[in-house]
């Protein structure tokens, strides 16, 4: 796994089906079904914080995301 910018998290977010990103009150969010994910507004996200993001991920998808899968997004 390696650090992941902004735009290419966004972009991954679109192919797994998510809509947005809509402008909340401090971040961005971007809405899949029913839930929403907040987007932490940094250009580049570090491995722990991409870690983060990937395990809410997840659990709105209810399926695990392996990092070959990531990557291959």
């Amino acid at each position: 796994m390696s650090p992941c910018k902004r735009r290419d998290f966004l972009r991954k977010l679109k192919v797994l089906g998510f809509l947005g990103p809509y402008n909340g009150s401090k971040h961005q969010f971007m809405v899949y079904e029913n839930h929403r994910l907040a987007i932490p507004s940094n250009d580049e996200y570090s491995i722990p914080q991409l870690k983060i993001l990937l395990k809410e991920l997840e659990a709105i998808l209810n399926k695990s995301i392996s990092n070959k899968d990531w990557e291959n997004l």
